[in-house]
């Protein structure tokens, strides 16, 4: 069976709500990240490109009608490249390529482009539709820029608490107290403006020229956890989740190029990482936080190694409790974690950010000359994923 392998990596900044990327489509930001992921790759023929899979978490508004087709399409692939649409919530891209892995382990495409895009300021409002005709009272629209809507009554209540409740009885249930989820919020925003001030990022995002937005839209350097301890929860009138440890609106997109080792003079370029482990796990709703655990530990032993060989991990910040709780599970030095900020600061673009831990961390291990690597992210409705990989750079 062949090994997929990671060739480039690339995505846009990411804006923050209502902010320099609102004006822009999703369809149009996912085809930006396409097109800039492939011009790393000048030497690539974009008709060898077996698929282009693509995550996209709401899939309500500009983003509907298999949203990866449209940013082939939009991005000036040929028409005979075929794409399709994932929706794994918030791990929709790194679900994508996953997927692309397997596709070019099976033998079944030599090169898939994945990637996942999410524009949450131009989420519509919808309406469903009434079970009668020409009902006489109001109808309510509904918002579909986050969490649970238009939700199934036979669903079980403590399933369907919101995302900032669930996490405050993750909170309950590992005591983790304001003080760590602040100081680590903090900390994310350092480690963002740091890596950027250095030209970590001028490689791996590729500029919205429209939009004049080049960088990270919510990092906020001057961030303390004194700064963030003055801000009031925001889920209850007692709890620690506040606007400042919690991941905010975003939107933006991520790509990543994935090829068989043979693949290598089609792309034109030597792979840099290879995908060695993936997992994905599931639990309780309301414990979703924590599903990133077991997911991280079943792509370890798929990979064949143990935490004391990993040299880097990117975890998204979804809430600074739920990475808190998995750091303290995985028992591993938390220095290692998300080295080049999180998204906390970064943001967190539902569909886009799985695409963007994977290929930041391909870019911490070159960096860092470290040969293994997780990328881990929790998603919504109680899932988990990990990939493991393997720095193979020479360089």
């Amino acid at each position: 069976m062949d090994s997929a392998f990671i060739y480039a990596a690339a995505r846009t900044p990411f804006g923050r709500f209502n902010g320099a990327l609102a004006g822009v489509r999703p369809d149009d930001l996912a085809a930006t990240a396409l097109r800039g992921v492939l011009a790393k790759l000048p030497r690539l023929d974009p008709a060898k490109i077996g698929d282009v899979v693509w995550g996209n978490a709401n899939g309500a508004g500009e983003d509907n009608r298999n949203v990866g087709r449209m940013a082939a399409l939009l991005a000036g692939l040929p028409v005979t490249v075929p794409a399709t649409t994932v929706n794994r919530l918030c791990g929709s891209s790194l679900d994508a390529a996953m997927i692309g892995s397997r596709t070019i382990e099976s033998g079944d495409a030599g090169i898939v482009v994945t990637g996942g895009v999410e524009s949450m300021t131009r989420a519509p409002w919808v309406l469903p539709k009434p079970s009668r005709a020409f009902p006489a009272g109001d109808m309510t629209a509904v918002s579909t820029t986050l969490g649970w809507r238009l939700v199934n009554p036979r669903m079980p209540q403590e399933w369907t608490v919101s995302l900032g409740e669930a996490n405050e009885q993750l909170r309950e249930r590992f005591s983790i107290s304001r003080e760590r989820q602040d100081a680590f919020a903090a900390r994310s925003h350092v480690l963002a403006d740091a890596a950027w001030n250095a030209g970590f990022y001028d490689d791996l995002v590729i500029p919205v020229e429209d939009a004049g937005l080049t960088r990270d839209e919510g990092i906020r350097p001057g961030t303390t956890p004194e700064i963030l301890a003055g801000l009031k929860p925001a889920f209850r009138p007692d709890g620690t989740i506040t606007a400042g440890n919690a991941s905010p609106l975003n939107d933006g997109a991520s790509a990543v190029v994935l090829g068989s080792e043979a693949a290598a003079d089609h792309v034109g370029a030597d792979p840099i990482a290879r995908v060695a482990g993936r997992g994905a796990t599931a639990l309780e709703p309301q414990m979703f936080g924590y599903a990133p655990v077991e997911a991280a530990n079943q792509a370890l032993r798929r990979a064949g190694i143990g935490w004391d060989d990993v040299g880097a991990v990117e975890l998204n910040e979804a809430f600074a409790v739920q990475s808190l709780v998995c750091l303290d599970a995985w028992k591993i030095d938390p220095e290692i974690v998300n080295t080049k900020g999180g998204a906390i600061a970064i943001g967190h673009p539902l569909g886009a950010s799985g695409g963007r831990v994977l290929g930041t961390l391909a870019q911490v291990l070159r960096e860092r000359r470290e040969r293994w690597g997780v990328a881990a992210i929790c998603i919504g409705v109680g899932q988990g994923l990990a990939v493991v990989l393997e720095n193979v750079s020479a360089s």
